[in-house]
């Protein structure tokens, strides 16, 4: 995550959320009045996103201080003070919701990749994301995943080839063979470009393999099937599970003897950690 980057989210969201200012803080706050909070957890969990939360009061307001009680990447649990605000009142409402709607986000991805990296600890597995991010927040739902321990799937279309079950549906209404796509774009790409192919059935594998993939999805199949897709690969190539993967189901697909789970779940339907600020605002 660059600066550039994480501030031009928090600039599009303080944008967002008042426009035209904060104008209940305008009209019912002194200009002199000071303020003072603390960023307190309702629930346990794993902190992602807290030196974002520390940004946000800083282009509100480069006045306001910001001191963080603890790091990225950590656990806590509930009335632990994971950071502390100071200055001015308007300021720091200004902030507040920003900051806590990126920060409980982040901690919540955090958290929920924690558990999943938990559940394939002891195997070879790896848990990765994929792109159902939230429009507009991947870089900071990424980082959150690697804060809990979990590891990034390709960031964008533009960073690797990954052939999907839609691309594999026009190749077949066009005549083209799998093995024969996968040669053809082996040498259109440069030779550190990352190839990958999903399939969907235990038939295709071999074709796959052979055509020189780096990487091969097996997309929703059982754990049985995965055993066998494993030992057809033979080590020719990284295997990634998909599809069907929750806690209920992940150790047992770790156990295959797969090299990467990707979950989608760990961005695109997490709840939100409930982190609060506690304010207190006092005369000038």
């Amino acid at each position: 995550m660059t600066r550039e980057a994480v501030d031009g989210i928090i600039l599009a969201a303080l944008a967002e959320d008042a426009p035209w200012g904060d104008v209940t803080s305008e009209a019912f706050l002194p200009e002199s009045a000071r303020a003072s909070a603390t960023l307190v957890p309702r629930e346990s969990g794993i902190l992602s996103g807290i030196e974002v939360f520390g940004r946000v009061f800083e282009l509100v307001d480069e006045d306001v201080v910001v001191e963080l009680g603890a790091e990225d990447g950590s656990a806590f649990e509930p009335g632990a003070v994971l950071a502390r605000v100071e200055g001015s009142a308007r300021s720091v409402l200004r902030a507040e919701r920003i900051a806590l709607n990126l920060s409980q986000r982040m901690s919540g991805i955090a958290t929920l990749t924690a558990r999943y990296v938990a559940a394939v600890e002891g195997t070879c597995a790896r848990i990765v994301d994929t792109r159902k991010t939230t429009p507009g927040l991947r870089i900071l739902e990424r980082q959150a995943v690697r804060d809990g321990g979990g590891h990034n799937h390709r960031f964008s279309l533009s960073d690797a080839v990954l052939a999907k079950d839609n691309h594999l549906a026009v190749l077949a209404a066009q005549g083209v063979s799998l093995g024969d796509a996968i040669r053809d774009a082996r040498a259109r790409i440069g030779h550190t470009t990352h190839l990958e192919v999903e399939v969907d059935r235990l038939d295709q594998v071999e074709e796959v393999v052979a055509a020189g993939v780096d990487t091969i999805m097996l997309d929703n199949f059982s754990i049985d099937e995965l055993v066998a897709g494993v030992a057809l690969v033979a080590g020719r190539a990284r295997v990634e599970a998909s599809g069907g993967v929750n806690l209920d189901t992940v150790a047992a697909i770790a156990r295959t003897g797969v090299d990467i789970i990707s979950v989608g779940a760990l961005t695109h339907s997490v709840r939100s950690l409930d982190l609060g600020l506690d304010v207190e605002v006092t005369a000038a």
